[in-house]
């Protein structure tokens, strides 16, 4: 009592995807998809995928509304669409487990759950923050799904693009009456189904992107903490094999302030000279992701802000971490220091 359950709404059918997408009209762009299976695997001649291909079928829009891309051959034409003709869009990764790079995939033919299908486009290269498996899909015609998945009951989800983000909210509004008519809602109750907002989404993701920055900020000062401390201990040993340094230089006429200048100018080039390091290891290293997420569309990237950032935290780091051990150095007394073995 007082926790929370999900609400569980009966499955849209394909009769029901079909009336909503016709009594919509043209005011929105509406895509429907069908979850065949999620654990297919997919053979061609001697090679097979790993038991965890995605197989959906999709209608002519859902492709275009969800980004994906074809790199090589063609989509779903209106013939393939109304016949269910067996005919397929390889992701990225299915083709490379059942294909050698120097075969065509184009016009070959894979089984994909016994039955023969025929490779018409390779998708590019999406990748997927939240593990989706963008790229380890095979995307079918809708009526193609339907046939696949025969005797076996199918929840179709329904995507509706808005052609304009103002008329977000009103779009949302006239999909919650057109699935209500369609659903056959009684007035007064509440919705069979659910209504999924793209912004909600990329709410969540900030929401998990603030949690990730809290947690970076929190190592990263306990990392600098941790720093600051060995360095601090690096000059006080450093103060101690130079003690006669120190003598010869008081002897020879240099004040406390500068004896405190030399310690704290060491601590901070020290400093520097690991931050500019880490600054270019950074850039390195996230432009080498950057590229291998994203591809041809990844542009090189100098954060200038955050550079400047670390390099003034890297001076912070340095004068906390030795105005002890150069307040130690500037009161050593020059003759003991001078005595010192």
């Amino acid at each position: 009592k007082g926790g929370e359950q999900e609400k569980r709404y009966p499955p849209i059918d394909y009769r029901e995807a079909r009336l909503y997408k016709e009594k919509f009209g043209h005011s929105a762009i509406i895509g429907l998809k069908v979850n065949v299976t999620f654990n297919a695997e997919v053979k061609y001649e001697s090679k097979q995928t790993n038991p965890n291909t995605r197989i959906m079928g999709t209608d002519e829009n859902y492709l275009d509304i969800k980004d994906f891309k074809i790199a090589q051959g063609r989509v779903f034409s209106a013939n393939d669409l109304e016949n269910g003709t067996n005919i397929c869009i390889l992701g990225v990764d299915v083709l490379s487990q059942l294909f050698d790079k120097n075969i065509n995939p184009m016009d070959k033919e894979i089984t994909i759950l016994g039955q023969k299908m025929k490779v018409v486009g390779i998708l590019e290269k999406k990748g997927s923050m939240m593990g989706g498996g963008d790229d380890r899909v095979i995307f079918v015609p809708l009526e193609t799904g339907r046939k696949m998945a025969v005797g076996r009951s199918l929840t179709f989800d329904i995507v509706t693009s808005v052609p304009n983000i103002k008329d977000l909210e009103n779009t949302i509004e006239e999909a919650r009456g057109v699935m209500r008519v369609v659903r056959q809602d009684i007035i007064g109750m509440p919705d069979s189904f659910s209504i999924e907002r793209s912004d909600s989404i990329a709410k969540q993701l900030g929401n998990i992107t603030d949690t990730l920055r809290v947690a970076g900020f929190g190592i990263g000062f306990i990392t600098l903490l941790g720093a600051a401390i060995a360095l601090m201990n690096i000059m006080l040993v450093s103060v101690t094999e130079r003690t006669q340094e120190i003598g010869i230089r008081k002897s020879l006429g240099a004040t406390p302030y500068l004896i405190r200048l030399q310690f704290l100018m060491e601590a901070i080039v020290i400093c520097l000279m690991g931050g500019i390091g880490g600054i270019i290891f950074a850039i390195v290293i996230g432009n080498v992701f950057a590229q291998l997420l994203m591809g041809d569309s990844a542009t090189f990237i100098i954060p200038w802000v955050w550079m400047s950032l670390g390099i003034t935290v890297c001076v912070a780091v340095g004068l906390f971490s030795g105005i002890y051990p150069a307040y130690k150095a500037s009161k050593l007394d020059p003759i003991e220091s001078l005595r010192y073995e």
